[in-house]
C-alpha cells in the first residue's frame, strides 16, 4: 500500500467495472492504478475514459506491477477461479465479482489459496453490505421470533430477447457459468445465509430452456424459486430474467414485519408491528419508515469493507469467504435439482 491508499488493478472493461468504479472512488483510500482487458484497444480506451494511468492486455503484466496491491475481478463467471488463483499466487488481494466461483469445489480452492497466501479474498456482494440491510439485521430481534423470509429479485433481461433468437450471451450460457440463478438469484440467497445460516433442506424449481445445437451443457435456467427450511421458520426466494416483479422482500415474525423495497440495493425499509385483526376486516397497522438515509453509490460499500479488511489484515466479517462457499453449496443443490450442469462440475 502507498500510505493509506490501496492501489487497485481492475480486470475487465464491461459495464460492471464501469459501475463499481464510480462507487469505489467515493472511498478516499481507493486508487485505480491500472486496467486490464484481453483487448489492448478496450483497455486503453477504458483507461483514457476513466483517468487510469496504466493499461494492460495481459494479466501477467498487471500482476507483475509492484504498484498494484489488490485486484478487482469483473470478468465472466467462468474466469473467476483461474484469475483469482493467479492473483493470489502473485501476492495480490482479491475482490471478486459475484458469484465468487461456479461451484463450491472451486470456492473452497480459492479460499484455501487466499489463506495460504495470507491475502484477503472477498466476494463483491452488495446486498449484504448495504446500510439498510445491515439496519434490518440489527432490528430483526424486534420482530422475533422470525417465522418467514420471503425474497424476490426479478427483472426482465434484454439478453433474453437475443436468446430467443438463438444468440446466447454469457449471462445465460452454461459454458460461462451463466443463468438466472448465478446472475441474480444469488442476491436473494446471500442475505438469507447472512441472517439465518445454511438451511436444513432445499427444495427448488427452475424454469429452463435448451440452447439449440448443443448436445452437452445445453440447459440454461431462466427463472426459479426455492423453499429453504430452517428450525421454526421457512425461507423462500424467487428470481427471474424473463419477468419483472415489484413485490418487496419481507421478514415476518411474531412481533411484526420488516419490508425492504429492493433486496440487492435496498433504499427503503418499513416496520409493521404485529396486530392486524385476524378477521382481516379491520384497518391494517400503518408501517413506520425506519430507512437509513444513504447518499453513497451502492458499490461504495463493498470497496469500503474490502479496503478496511486489507488495511487491518483480516477477512470480512460479513462477506466471509466461508459464507461464499455456503451460498455456492446451496446453488449447487438448486442447480442439481434443476438439471443445470456447468463444465466445471465435471472437472
Amino acid at each position: 500500500m502507498k500510505g493509506n491508499t490501496v492501489r487497485f488493478g481492475l480486470v475487465g472493461t464491461g459495464r460492471i467495472t464501469d459501475w463499481v468504479l464510480n462507487g469505489a472512488r467515493q472511498d478516499p483510500r481507493f486508487e485505480a492504478a491500472a486496467i486490464c482487458s484481453r483487448s489492448w484497444e478496450k483497455a486503453e480506451a477504458f483507461a483514457a475514459c476513466h483517468g487510469i494511468p496504466k493499461a494492460y492486455d495481459q494479466l501477467e503484466d498487471l500482476l507483475a506491477d509492484p504498484d498494484i496491491d489488490a485486484v478487482y475481478i469483473g470478468t465472466p463467471n467462468h474466469t473467476h477461479e483461474p484469475i483469482t488463483l493467479q492473483c493470489l499466487a502473485a501476492g495480490k488481494h482479491v475482490l471478486c465479482e459475484k458469484p465468487l466461483a461456479l461451484n463450491a469445489a472451486q470456492g473452497k480452492r480459492m479460499v484455501a489459496a487466499s489463506r495460504k497466501a495470507g491475502k484477503v479474498l472477498m466476494e463483491a456482494m452488495i446486498s449484504t453490505l448495504n446500510p439498510n440491510w445491515r439496519n434490518v439485521c440489527a432490528r430483526v430481534n424486534k420482530i422475533a421470533p422470525l417465522r418467514r423470509y420471503a425474497a424476490s429479485f426479478c427483472q426482465y433481461s434484454s439478453k433474453y430477447e437475443a436468446l430467443k433468437q438463438g444468440t446466447v450471451a454469457a449471462s445465460f450460457d452454461p459454458l460461462c457459468g451463466g443463468g438466472a440463478l448465478m446472475d441474480i438469484g444469488i442476491y436473494t440467497l446471500w442475505p438469507m445465509v447472512t441472517l439465518l445460516g445454511k438451511p436444513l433442506e432445499v427444495h427448488a424449481h427452475l424454469v429452463t430452456c435448451r440452447i439449440p445445437g448443443r448436445e452437452q451443457f445445453a440447459l440454461t435456467d431462466l427463472q426459479g424459486s426455492v423453499e429453504c427450511v430452517y428450525p421454526g421458520l421457512n425461507a423462500t426466494a424467487a428470481w427471474s430474467k424473463i419477468a419483472d416483479a415489484f413485490a418487496p422482500t419481507e421478514l415476518s415474525g411474531e412481533g411484526g414485519n420488516l419490508l425492504l423495497d429492493k433486496l440487492h440495493i435496498c433504499r427503503h425499509v418499513g416496520f409493521i408491528p404485529h396486530g392486524a385483526p385476524a378477521s382481516g376486516r379491520g384497518k391494517d397497522p400503518a408501517p413506520t419508515d425506519i430507512t437509513i438515509p444513504d447518499d453513497a453509490d451502492e458499490y461504495f460499500y463493498e470497496f469500503q469493507e474490502f479496503i478496511t479488511c486489507v488495511q487491518e489484515g483480516r477477512e470480512s466479517r460479513i462477506n466471509t469467504p466461508d459464507r461464499s462457499v455456503d451460498v455456492l453449496e446451496i446453488m449447487d443443490e438448486i442447480r442439481r435439482q434443476g438439471g443445470i450442469v456447468f463444465p466445471a462440475d465435471l472437472a
